[in-house]
């Protein structure tokens, strides 16, 4: 019986680990395409045409502590200074979609 418990939890763990909420998934390609129509203006190949130094290269996104998801989602959804808030324009998952899309780019230098 504890087998058979066990083998059951196990097999539940897995499935669980397994597959991903797709509301919880990010979609790069989605978030290129966003950043393409709203922020490629100001952002352009991770450049900042209003601050030069405040770019979404790899450096400066460590040195301005926007290095991880949840800070990269939190700016793109309130804004700060002269970036706007983009939380009347895209939903949740479109933030979220972007916010990778900006990280995985930074990884790869902008190329």
């Amino acid at each position: 019986m504890k087998n058979l418990l066990a083998l059951v939890l196990v097999t539940f763990l897995l499935l669980i680990s397994t597959f991903t909420l797709p509301a919880s998934a990010v979609d790069t390609a989605n978030g290129e395409q966003l950043f393409s129509v709203h922020c490629a203006g100001c952002h352009i190949n991770g450049s900042n045409i209003v601050r030069r130094g405040k770019n979404l290269k790899k450096q400066a996104l460590k040195k301005y502590g926007m290095d991880s998801i949840e800070a990269v989602t939190s700016i793109v959804t309130n804004g700060k200074n002269n970036m706007s808030a983009y939380k009347e324009r895209l939903n949740e998952q479109q933030i979220k979609d972007v916010a990778a899309y900006v990280l995985e780019q930074a990884e790869k230098g902008w190329h």
